[in-house]
């Protein structure tokens, strides 16, 4: 079998995983339609490991054929999402809602869609599927509702909106080519992000607007790499006004004691929220309102490490607080040590990056999985074990809980952030392994 394996040419072993990654995607709506989210995350998951195996197979190869069949392959993925309607997620259905709002006048931040106020907005597509229709106002920052009424302008519908977000997502695609040539490394490693499920399934058939995060990020990283940090600051604020959880990056580019740069960022969020200002905190919409104790972080409930603690020494007062001061120091003190790091080359500051969106995702611990786009790009870009693990491992957090046998919450963030620590701890082990061998030869 091994010789068969060896004898075979990268491009046919690639071809053949080509193939039943198609597979696999095509039973996947069917699967879950027909036996629930644990069908399709059986569906998923091994995509995802065979994305890893493509992507080596993949590096040996770097012709113009190989790079031809992996963009099919990634379009034929893409398309077919698009053909169903999304699965696991309404969200989109607030996209196009924001959009007809805003284009008729009215600040989006002011009502909640169920108010009679907006009444004569109602239709039998959109408005049904919205979620928390009669109790939130949009949680959404001003970027993410910029693009929602530009994109409506061209069709109110979701659709529309998600061939968009495919536009955005064909950008994010493009950056990580220039990055990888930048760094003199395959091409086509972008196998890792084109063809990982992720992506896949929650920007082509869910239609998520971290697809515009991601973008705006790549491109602040790839103008600020090229020398010009403050343009790169813009952009990247940009993103952070899409989804604030990226807001970490910012420590990649930025140099202690450079005072302008968080003037530009500031300056940004000012202008963007201006627009809404009518409203006065309310910009801040269900995120201040609702969002934080839906999502079991007021209680803490679903902050994994916090949980993990709990459970080993029970529940304290004020445990929250305690918890969310130390996640904000960590972070600041990483941050603070990839802005004064040295080393300035391309690929280590990519890394440096990609470690502080991990540290940001096991902090916060997200309980839907889309969130997890934020690191797809490094997949391609560094390839690390512990990106792999959490990419794959947000599939795990693909749940409805109407459907099938449910698995608990704190078993798959378990699974997801203990191998994300597992990783750490192997790669922290290998380095000192290394260390170690290496005075002994001195």
């Amino acid at each position: 079998m091994a010789r068969v394996a060896d004898s075979a040419s990268p491009l046919h072993l690639l071809a053949g995983i080509g193939i039943v990654v198609v597979g696999l995607t095509l039973i996947t709506p069917f699967a879950f339609e027909a036996l629930g989210d644990n069908a399709f995350m059986a569906a998923t998951i091994p995509v995802g490991l065979l994305a890893i195996v493509a992507t080596r197979l993949a590096e040996r190869r770097q012709d113009g054929r190989v790079l031809w069949f992996i963009f099919g392959v990634a379009i034929v993925l893409r398309v077919y999402a698009l053909w169903f309607d999304p699965l696991l997620s309404s969200d989109i259905y607030r996209y196009v809602w924001d959009g007809r709002v805003q284009a008729n006048g009215i600040n989006p931040y002011r009502f909640a869609p169920a108010d009679e106020a907006l009444a004569f907005l109602r239709d039998g597509a959109i408005f049904p599927n919205i979620n928390r229709a009669d109790t939130a106002v949009t949680i959404y920052p001003p970027v993410a509702q910029f693009f929602f009424l530009v994109v409506t302008r061209i069709g109110e519908n979701v659709t529309v909106m998600r061939i968009a977000l495919l536009g955005a997502e064909s950008i994010t695609v493009l950056l990580i080519v220039l990055l990888l040539r930048r760094m003199n490394r395959p091409m086509t490693r972008v196998t890792a992000y084109l063809w990982h499920p992720l992506p896949v399934w929650e920007i082509a058939n869910s239609g998520h607007v971290d697809a515009l995060m991601v973008a705006l990020m790549l491109l602040g990283l790839w103008i600020a790499l090229a020398g010009h940090a403050l343009r790169g600051a813009v952009a990247i604020a940009c993103s952070v006004l899409v989804k604030p959880y990226v807001a970490p990056v910012l420590a990649g580019i930025w140099r202690p004691w450079d005072l302008k740069m968080p003037l530009v960022v500031i300056a940004v969020v000012a202008l963007c929220y201006l627009p809404y200002l009518s409203v006065g905190w309310g910009v801040l919409g269900f995120l201040a309102n609702g969002y934080l104790t839906e999502e079991g972080i007021r209680a803490g409930n679903d902050l994994w490490l916090l949980s993990v603690w709990r459970l080993v020494f029970g529940e304290h007062q004020g445990d929250v607080i305690a918890y969310v001061i130390l996640a904000a120091l960590l972070l600041l003190f990483l941050g603070l040590s990839v802005a004064r790091s040295a080393d300035h080359a391309v690929a280590s500051r990519l890394a440096h990056i990609n470690m502080l969106l991990l540290v940001t995702l096991l902090l916060l611990s997200p309980n839907y999985p889309w969130y997890f786009l934020v690191i797809m790009p490094f997949v391609a870009l560094c390839g690390s074990a512990p990106t792999w693990i959490v990419s794959i491992g947000a599939l795990l957090l693909s749940e409805q809980l109407d459907w099938d046998f449910y698995i608990p919450r704190m078993v798959t963030k378990s699974v997801l952030f203990g191998g994300l620590l597992l990783a750490w701890a192997a790669m922290a082990w290998t380095r000192m392994q290394r260390t170690a061998d290496k005075g002994e030869s001195a």
